[in-house]
């Protein structure tokens, strides 16, 4: 199993045919990702000795995370940690939020707005080793911006992204992972409008995305989005492929106020 953090820009693994549980933006939110894990047949033990998370039961999933691990919530390094053990271990692999982006942006020195939850996750860093957070800067450093599984049947990335740029790498397919399309203008609130790619969707594989906050899991033309905003309240959302089955834990309780309503999950040409 080739590991995420070997690979700049997409993966493609169209030999890995699964069965995969995905897992959807988590945004400091460990004790649900522990819980979410547990109820989906991981038996997670932290070594003290060595610092690292080991799993001692692994109901035969691989898991795919999709981005915006930090941030908002109340323990990003321990979700950081937690992933970078997964993936260490070859039990997962993770694109990049654009959460995480602006993370690793702010550790290798550029100038980065401080803000969204980002002074949250650098408050949290501050009380760890400066080798747990140079160890946090390269896995953030390496992460793809979308996944290709399943001999092309399957398409993890935060954002989204149309079938075709599928398995490509570019500055522009880069960015459309991270964010989405947008109109170039501001709402209300002087956030970028997201213009709803899905709804355009025609492609063969099956796309899971996050990053836009949903009450429910929503299908579109073959797509998933399983942000459920668990920072916000909501709750955290695993789907396993390839048997499409949802799995989700509620928040303990909100960590953050979402600038944005949750959008409505009703589905459009839904393939559920």
């Amino acid at each position: 199993m080739k590991k995420a953090k070997d690979i700049e820009g997409n993966l493609v693994l169209k030999e890995e045919k699964g069965p995969f549980h995905i897992i959807g933006d988590v945004h400091g939110c460990f004790e649900e990702l522990l819980l979410l894990l547990h109820n989906l047949g991981y038996a997670v033990q932290f070594n003290p000795a060595h610092e690292k998370y080991e799993v001692l039961a692994n109901p035969g999933y691989k898991i795919v995370f999709v981005g915006d691990l930090v941030d908002r919530g109340p323990n990003s390094p321990e979700v950081l940690r937690l992933v970078m053990d997964l993936v260490e271990q070859e039990v997962a692999w993770c694109v990049s939020g654009n959460h995480d982006d602006k993370l690793k942006r702010k550790l290798q020195g550029n100038s980065v707005h401080i803000r969204h939850g980002l002074e949250l996750t650098l408050a949290q860093l501050a009380s760890y080793r400066a080798a747990f957070t140079a160890r946090v800067g390269q896995f953030l450093s390496e992460l793809p911006h979308h996944i290709v599984l399943d001999e092309g049947k399957l398409v993890v990335a935060h954002a989204g992204l149309a079938e075709t740029y599928h398995g490509r790498h570019s500055k522009w397919v880069r960015q459309l992972c991270l964010f989405g399309p947008t109109n170039g203008e501001l709402d209300h609130l002087g956030l970028p409008i997201r213009l709803d790619w899905a709804t355009d969707y025609s492609g063969t594989a099956l796309v899971v995305y996050g990053h836009t906050p949903v009450k429910e899991p929503r299908w579109k033309n073959n797509t998933i989005n399983i942000d459920t905003g668990c920072v916000f309240g909501g709750k955290l959302t695993a789907i396993s492929y390839p048997a499409l089955e949802l799995t989700s834990v509620r928040a303990i309780q909100p960590y953050a106020d979402s600038m944005r309503p949750f959008l409505d999950p009703k589905p459009e040409n839904s393939t559920q």
